[in-house]
């Protein structure tokens, strides 16, 4: 194998963990490198990954290495390429004998999680290491955890690739076209539902989505909802929020981040902003991203944006901006 890489993975033994970490050493992901795992969860559950190291080895990974456990984020970082932030504290749950239901409580006990993750990836993980935060309040979790990180050769990333791939599927479904052509699904702004899926800039065998759909009321009253509005219907649905899906999308932006953007796409993520589409500079934004041939990933910077959707993506800036008042106690 030509060279190896490392991975730390929280919320290890949670449903989309458990999706998500075999297909890290497969041989796809990452090529034909080997893959180092350091997983990560809390004290109390620790003790069941020993079971998953079990399956993994069992299941004869060609690609993987190394295989580590423990409840001490800091000693897994170090020397990390890449960080999979799965694991948060849910909506739902009984936290401190309080049930978490809002998303202002999800920010105030995630904070404190990603204030000491950040820390830690700061000191101990690659100076060049990739971050995707996944656990929810993914941006803000991302924006917090890159403030204490305070390394701006890291980056930093929060999934919107999940909602990327399910307005895909709306769009293959509403022009009954195969989803492999389907490209340059952007979602713009928070992964909350004040994101705006672009349908106008979308590629549909090549053509813009805004000539191919040609269907604003659908757009408005379907499309955008059913993207914005999707995890709580897997979850009212299945009874528990989506893993395999989720698990897949972030393995399709650890890919996108390792190979070449192809000439005139993009991916979707969101990282910090430069300005770019004036978005106030630092906030975690949901923009269109390449990846260059060096591994640089940038803004795409060419994509004309209606009135309409300006108007769409400004709510969600202003709900990025309203969540890092929120948060500033946090900030260093």
């Amino acid at each position: 194998m030509s060279s190896s890489v490392k991975v730390v993975v929280t919320g290890a033994a949670g449903q989309i963990a458990y999706s998500l970490i075999p297909r890290l050493v497969d041989g796809r992901t990452f090529g034909d490198k080997k893959v180092d795992l350091a997983l990560v969860e809390i004290p109390q559950v620790v003790d069941k990954l020993e079971g998953l190291v079990m399956e993994l080895e069992d299941s004869y990974f060609p690609n993987m290495g190394q295989v580590t456990y423990t409840d001490n984020f800091a000693e897994a970082s170090k020397d990390a390429d890449w960080f999979l932030l799965v694991g948060s504290i849910p909506r739902g749950i009984v936290y401190n004998g309080k049930k978490i239901e809002e998303r202002s409580d999800l920010l105030s006990i995630n904070g404190g999680i990603f204030v000491d993750q950040g820390k830690a990836i700061g000191s101990y993980g690659k100076d060049d290491a990739k971050i995707l935060v996944v656990g929810n309040p993914a941006n803000t979790n991302a924006f917090i955890g890159k403030n204490a990180a305070n390394n701006d050769n890291q980056l930093w990333m929060a999934m919107t690739m999940l909602d990327s791939n399910r307005a895909k599927s709306i769009i293959s479904k509403k022009t009954n076209t195969n989803i492999a052509d389907i490209n340059n699904m952007i979602i713009w702004g928070n992964h909350s539902p004040t994101m705006y899926p672009d349908a106008e800039n979308v590629l549909i065998s090549n053509e813009l989505g805004s000539s191919v759909i040609n269907d604003m009321e659908w757009t408005e009253s379907s499309f955008i909802p059913k993207v914005q509005q999707r995890g709580k219907a897997v979850i009212d649905a299945r009874g528990a929020s989506s893993a395999t899906s989720a698990a897949k999308a972030a393995i399709d932006t650890v890919m996108a981040c390792e190979s070449p953007t192809l000439s005139g796409n993009c991916f979707s993520a969101a990282i910090a902003s430069d300005g770019s589409y004036d978005v106030p500079e630092g906030l975690i934004c949901g923009y269109p991203l390449i990846t260059l041939e060096d591994g640089t990933i940038e803004i795409k910077r060419d994509i004309s944006l209606s009135d309409f959707a300006k108007s769409k993506f400004k709510i969600s800036i202003d709900e990025l901006l309203s969540e890092k008042e929120a948060v500033k106690h946090l900030m260093q």
